[in-house]
């Protein structure tokens, strides 16, 4: 089997994605990628502790597992990256991937029938962000106005959508920004920007930071139209706000939340899997000290919201935890 070769630059190191069909073996050691997403959300400061996780705790027979968290952009791109055998494993929403495999909405007639589930890990929640000075206070407000629906190859393009069609809103009503998190809260700092759609774990980084220096507000997404939408996508729950998650945020906000889902493809090999799912579900304490939402992974809900085939490796794990769907 002919393996392409891959500079390994620290377990936590930020690198460009390139090609490779399966893990990189050399001189003893395995070499295992998570793809992520920017440095504004949730799933950078997660995969970087996991990555350090697996290269300290996953054990392999012969050889020593060493993994990296690659920045990425998010679901839509890292789901491709899978397709593509281009890295190992990656973050990704639980519609974007259902959306993957099954070759709907952005992969429309592009099914990526290779991609194989390893768990779930938390709730994504969806933030309507906006400065509080703005005027927008419910969804419609939005008319006319300038939001960010996140960089390019996110799912956040395709959430905006379904959210202007269950409002009986049209793209063409609003002007489209294609920033990543971070650039979106620096351009609402700057007036330059009316709104951002955000879906990561609780609390942001990129919010915190904007409610620190600036009277925000989050904009509920409830009612009729919502529960219109959670009819064609069965993936969105309601979820909760809570009061003080940011500055100035001072009562609970009814809102979305969405499953965040560590994906793999078919051609990585069982034993890696099993470690690498291992070594997740046995050490989400220390998780939960890098970020909030590292608490909320857990073995109980580890096949929640998948409707991808499970890789057998943890499926092997699964099964030694008694854990089923």
């Amino acid at each position: 089997m002919k393996f392409s070769r891959r500079q390994f630059l620290g377990t936590t190191a930020a690198v460009a994605v390139t090609a490779l069909a399966t893990p990189v073996f050399a001189a003893g050691r395995t070499f295992f990628g998570i793809a992520t997403g920017g440095t504004g959300g949730t799933y950078y400061p997660l995969g970087g502790m996991l990555a350090q996780l697996i290269s300290n705790t996953a054990e392999l027979p012969d050889t020593k597992l060493s993994a990296t968290a690659e920045t990425g952009n998010a679901s839509v791109a890292n789901a491709q990256l899978l397709g593509r055998g281009e890295i190992e494993s990656a973050f990704a929403a639980a519609d974007i991937l259902d959306a993957a495999y099954k070759g709907k909405n952005q992969f429309d007639g592009a099914a990526l029938t290779n991609l194989r589930a390893i768990g779930a890990l938390y709730p994504e929640t969806v933030q309507l962000v906006v400065r509080a000075d703005s005027g927008i206070e419910k969804f419609e407000d939005l008319k006319g106005k300038s939001i960010s629906s996140g960089a390019p190859g996110s799912g956040q393009w395709q959430l905006l959508g379904d959210l202007l069609e269950a409002h009986g809103m049209k793209r063409e009503d609003i002007s489209e920004d294609f920033s990543s998190f971070s650039q979106s809260v620096d351009k609402i700092k700057d007036g330059n920007l009316d709104a951002s759609l955000i879906t990561a774990g609780l609390p942001t980084s990129s919010v915190t930071d904007l409610a620190n220096g600036h009277d925000i507000r989050i904009v509920p997404l409830n009612g009729p139209a919502i529960a219109k939408l959670q009819e064609s996508q069965p993936y969105y729950a309601n979820s909760v706000i809570e009061a003080g998650s940011y500055k100035g945020v001072d009562a609970d906000v009814e809102t979305l939340a969405v499953r965040a889902i560590w994906a793999t493809h078919a051609e990585v090999p069982e034993d890696i899997i099993y470690a690498v799912t291992k070594a997740l579900y046995e050490n989400t304490e220390t998780l939960g000290k890098v970020h909030p939402m590292g608490k909320r992974i857990s073995l109980d809900t580890a096949l929640e919201s998948v409707s991808i085939p499970v890789h057998p490796g943890a499926e092997k794990y699964y099964a030694e935890k008694g854990v089923s769907k």
